[in-house]
């Protein structure tokens, strides 16, 4: 760490004013107390000894494959006496790679013995660890400057509720129930039967049967109310009852769409 020289009298450089409520203070207050730590700064921040290594290899403009160990441990404990100084938790991770270059430091001061020109360089196996987390470190490096969701990119949500408008039943002219009967009509003549008996046929007493049957079923088709084997009188008869309960607002005739079949209930 380069110590930073201070002026001690104005006028200060301008990255060095302070500015509050808009003006500009040239001068220290008075009654300004910093404390003695204050001002230690630490000017760079290593996520190991890797990572330091490469920095001040970079730093030095050496080659990756040819590092001058003596001059690369020298650098690394100055920078481990730093952090000492500074009261930093330090690692036991830099301390083992400071052992591991004094001892690479040490094989090279040693002679070669007689025969063994061969022998690997010592600084080989840390040279491939550099080389190879510095692949990984470029690569993170890479991946943390691409674009990341609800880091850079934001997703637009919108929840909106589709209004649900009340729905409309069309409206049962009389024509459509005129239509309906004589589709029944139609049904019953194929059906048609030879009558024996005559029987008397009462219009109040079909009112009243279709009343009966919508108390107990609620509602009903139109085409439920008339009985087949009756005949065409007693089809003429449930039609006229149908119309007069209609007329004095007993029952409710509807029908859900239009060319459906047409219901019958109660208008209470």
């Amino acid at each position: 760490m380069d110590p930073v020289d201070f002026p001690t009298e104005p006028p200060y450089p301008a990255e060095l004013r302070a500015v509050i409520r808009g003006e500009v203070l040239d001068e220290w207050p008075q009654d300004l107390y910093i404390p003695p730590d204050a001002l230690e700064v630490i000017l760079e921040s290593f996520e190991g000894p890797l990572d330091l290594l490469l920095y001040l290899i970079r730093k030095n403009n050496l080659d990756i494959l040819d590092i001058p160990v003596a001059e690369i441990t020298r650098q690394y404990m100055e920078y481990i006496e730093l952090m000492r100084e500074a009261k930093l938790d330090l690692a036991a991770e830099y301390l083992v790679m400071a052992a591991t270059l004094a001892e690479i430091k040490s094989r090279m001061l040693l002679p070669k013995p007689v025969g063994e020109e061969d022998e690997e360089d010592p600084r080989a196996a840390l040279v491939r660890r550099l080389q190879e987390y510095e692949r990984f470190r470029d690569a993170a490096h890479q991946l943390d400057d691409r674009p990341r969701v609800e880091r850079d990119l934001f997703v637009a949500r919108v929840q909106f509720e589709e209004p649900r408008p009340p729905r409309l039943l069309p409206k049962v002219d009389l024509e459509d129930v005129v239509a309906a009967f004589f589709q029944v009509v139609e049904r019953a003549e194929n059906l048609r039967h030879l009558q024996v008996t005559r029987e008397a046929l009462s219009v109040r007493e079909r009112m009243s049967r279709i009343l009966h049957h919508l108390r107990e079923h609620g509602s009903c088709r139109f085409q439920e109310l008339f009985a087949s084997h009756e005949g065409r009188m007693g089809l003429v008869v449930t039609f006229i009852a149908i119309l007069e309960l209609a007329r004095d607002n007993v029952i409710t005739v509807v029908q859900n769409e239009s060319f459906s079949p047409i219901h019958i209930k109660s208008a209470a």
